[in-house]
């Protein structure tokens, strides 16, 4: 029998300093007194209010200089594709766009999560959640920004709360004198890209580890706005502790960890792992959206303490949208982080004349017929750029128009005349003709395409993101086409391609109706043709990993 080892305590996360930039909010709200031979920090509801209120508009409008650095490299990079370069440029242009404070990045202003750690020297009043909720409550109402919290009514029955609350506020009991939060927005399509895989004991070795992530990686697509950043999470004390700390890790938030494990069971980054998984993201081809090298901008990969029964392995990404912020409050005051304002410093002085790959220009307001057969002389890849009328459906316009045809009912005529985005628009501020207007996730409307194409309608569909092999059958059979949008530059779209909105049909559905739109110099790609061609179908396959590990090893 072994002996029993002496006590010691490690955390599970073990952080080290904070490295991080902040800027003083305000000292209001924050004070201190002594007590029992203790100085104690009590903190007003207000304080936690204004706190998160800023936080949210900030990430909704700004990103980290890391970030912004990340994508200018792409730009100077010999390697990047053009189509990498010209992703990653327009969403510096997009940013430069919401950093006036007006247009979201994104028009999916995300479900708020607030994770906060309080030290056993800080005072409140309690209900801090309550508080945190109400700086929530301002933002989202106050600002352009999207409602997408659906309240359940019955289990079937929904309804939309109409101020993105509830958020997910997390509260923790920890060491110290500070009150320290982070603060994330999370948009649907990076969201669900969150996985867990329950495994075993047979992938702890680099060759199956390696052949394992090759699968899972290829199977993200394209549908959470790439470049990502990855986080891998190996191991776990449960499989819930393993997607959060995923989640956490997307955020960098775990970027501090030891890079060395120990007897005690604390989690570590294993960096040499996350150099050879960078590295699988740039080979396998999908690049930034549509092909090239830049799939992911960085990887953490993380390896926790597990039961000797259990391997729970998580996935999470962060998406082009790299929207999250540390806040604190100490006794100096009030502080966020400081996130870029000025990102036009990472623009290239020249825009887009450096990216001299053609581009096709397609008139909209042509009849469909004619939209088809000039989009059917174009390999998928091919860039373009779209002008004329669009019409806007979503999940419950689909939903709605798929029970009309199930009753015998026609096809609307303006799906059969336009071509149909998916997307839905944040709210618009005085002065635009549209708010924050991006693609969603494509997928989400799959299983309509067959029938809404054998009924005339959806022949030319455009969002972002990967579709099924059904979608492409169904191109194939019906003569359509699958046009990719570049998920993220959401702000730039709305001022700068989007010229007229008006609802079709649906009014009261808010932005889940149908819209009718004009666009001017729209930029998409083909990627889906009427030859049952599909460019993601060409970088889902072959492994990779052999040659990963035989240059490692050299």
């Amino acid at each position: 029998m072994a002996p029993t080892p002496e006590f010691a305590y490690t955390d599970l996360l073990p952080l080290g300093a904070d490295p991080t930039p902040y800027r003083k909010i305000t000292s209001e709200g924050v004070s201190t007194f002594e007590a029992g031979g203790r100085r104690f920090l009590k903190v007003e509801p207000e304080a936690l209010r204004l706190l998160t209120a800023e936080a949210m508009h900030d990430i909704s409008h700004y990103l980290r200089p890391a970030h912004l650095a990340q994508l200018r490299r792409i730009l100077d990079d010999p390697e990047a594709s053009p189509n990498d370069r010209f992703v990653a440029l327009d969403l510096l242009k997009n940013v430069n766009i919401s950093a006036g404070g007006i247009l979201p990045m994104c028009q999916d202003t995300g479900t708020a999560i607030v994770m906060g750690k309080r030290g056993q020297n800080v005072l409140t009043e309690g209900g801090d959640e309550a508080a945190i909720a109400g700086g929530v409550f301002d933002a989202y109402t106050k600002l352009n920004l999207r409602y997408s919290q659906m309240a359940p009514l019955t289990m079937w029955d929904e309804k939309n709360t109409g101020s993105n609350l509830p958020a997910q506020i997390e509260l923790y009991a920890t060491d110290g004198d500070a009150y320290k939060f982070l603060f994330m927005a999370k948009g649907g399509g990076s969201a669900n890209k969150s996985y867990l895989y329950q495994e075993t004991k047979a992938i702890l070795n680099e060759a199956s580890m390696l052949a394992f992530l090759e699968q899972k990686i290829r199977s993200l697509g394209t549908a959470a706005c790439p470049p990502y950043h990855l986080a891998i999470v190996v191991g776990g004390t449960s499989a819930e502790f393993a997607l959060k700390t995923a989640k956490y890790a997307s955020a960098h938030y775990l970027d501090e960890l030891p890079t060395s494990g120990s007897a005690t069971g604390h989690g570590f980054r294993d960096l040499e792992l996350e150099a050879k998984v960078v590295e699988l993201t740039q080979k396998i081809g999908i690049g930034a959206q549509f092909g090239g090298k830049y799939f992911c901008h960085d990887v953490r990969v993380i390896r926790l303490p597990r039961h000797g029964a259990s391997l729970p392995v998580a996935m999470a990404v962060s998406c082009s949208a790299d929207r999250q912020a540390l806040g604190k409050i100490t006794a100096e005051g009030v502080f966020l982080e400081q996130l870029e304002t000025d990102p036009a410093k990472y623009l290239p002085e020249t825009t887009d004349d450096h990216l001299d790959d053609d581009v096709v220009r397609i008139d909209l307001d042509q009849p469909m017929a004619a939209i088809r057969s000039e989009l059917s002389k174009y390999p998928v890849k091919t860039r373009l750029s779209l002008t004329g009328t669009l019409v806007v459906a979503r999940d419950i316009a689909h939903a709605k128009i798929k029970e009309r045809l199930d009753a015998g009912e026609g096809m609307p005529k303006y799906l059969q005349d336009h071509p149909v985005y998916y997307a839905g628009p944040a709210k618009t501020p005085e002065g635009f003709a549209s708010g924050s207007f991006g693609p969603t996730t494509a997928g989400r409307m799959d299983s309509y395409v067959d029938q809404f194409q054998a009924a005339g309608g959806s022949m030319v569909m455009l969002a972002k993101g990967n579709r099924s092999k059904q979608v492409t059958d169904a191109c194939a059979a019906h003569g359509g086409f699958y046009l990719g949008s570049i998920g993220g530059p959401a702000a730039r779209l709305a001022q700068d391609c989007i010229k007229k909105v008006e609802v079709l049909e649906y009014a009261e559905l808010g932005m889940e109706a149908v819209w009718r739109i004009e666009v001017e110099d729209f930029p998409a790609f083909v990627v889906v043709d009427d030859k049952g061609n599909d460019f993601f179908a060409e970088t889902t396959q072959g492994p990779l990993i052999t040659s990963i590990r035989t240059r490692s090893a050299q």
